[in-house]
């Protein structure tokens, strides 16, 4: 035996200990990758819009706008329906992937869309920033009708616009923008806090370039900031106004 192994060249066992080595280290990237897979899973972060009863009066005691909208309609997946007029209607909650949905109908019935009617509760920040700026792109105007919502992030959508119409009675609100962790770990909640911190920053920063960029004063997203995420806070005609938000008045 010990014979067979003298026969046995040095470059030939250099050769089997790098392979054994690597062989080993793979192993170990394995198992850190499937380790490190299952901690983002747990970090998984599910925005959700939120719909507080609209006849519930503000902290200063204002009634808030009557939105006559069906909850179920706002609740749903966003619908997109060209109707007369060049008006394309946005109605119901901004999903993930809303944004492509959207910029496929655009290239698919641009050349008829004069103003993108919105009715919905919001949802995901990144898609309607897409949103409003491919409104803006376009060259689009924006509209939200007395008796409907445009809270949470439509804001944002709304804000794209090169003209931007509403009702009076129109309720459009903001609030904080939020993310639920899926993590039930103290350790991973934590780190899913911070997390979410640095993205609420980086997210707040677009946004407040954007409305900036839209003729929009950034004082808007004030409002969202102090604004918890289970609350809305919904902008009155002369705040809308002052702040730029609203161009043009639908009704007198």
């Amino acid at each position: 035996m010990l014979a067979r192994l003298a026969r046995i060249e040095d470059g030939s066992i250099l050769r089997f200990a790098f392979f054994a080595l690597l062989a080993g280290t793979a192993g170990v990237l394995y198992v850190d990758y499937r380790e490190l897979s299952a901690s983002q899973a747990d970090l998984t972060f599910v925005p959700e819009p939120v719909l507080p009863p609209a006849s519930a009066p503000d902290p200063d005691g204002q009634p808030r706008p009557t939105v006559s909208t069906p909850q179920a309609a706002l609740e749903a997946p966003l619908e997109i329906a060209l109707e007369g007029g060049g008006n394309l209607h946005l109605t119901g909650t901004i999903g993930a992937g809303a944004a492509v949905r959207f910029a496929e109908e655009i290239v698919q019935r641009g050349e008829y869309v004069k103003t993108v009617v919105l009715n919905s509760p919001g949802g995901s920040v990144a898609d309607a920033l897409e949103m409003g700026r491919l409104i803006r792109e376009k060259g689009l105007s924006t509209q939200v009708d007395s008796g409907t919502l445009c809270a949470s992030s439509c804001p944002l959508v709304f804000a794209g616009g090169v003209e931007r119409r509403a009702g009076r009675q129109a309720a459009i609100g903001v609030h904080q923008i939020y993310a639920a962790s899926l993590s039930t770990d103290p350790a991973q909640a934590l780190a899913a806090a911070g997390v979410a911190m640095a993205d609420a920053q980086r997210v707040t920063a677009k946004v407040t370039r954007q409305l900036a960029e839209s003729g929009v004063d950034p004082a808007l997203w004030l409002h969202a900031l102090e604004t918890p995420p289970d609350r809305l806070y919904y902008l009155k005609p002369q705040e809308m106004e002052d702040l730029k938000l609203v161009t043009t008045w639908l009704e007198k």
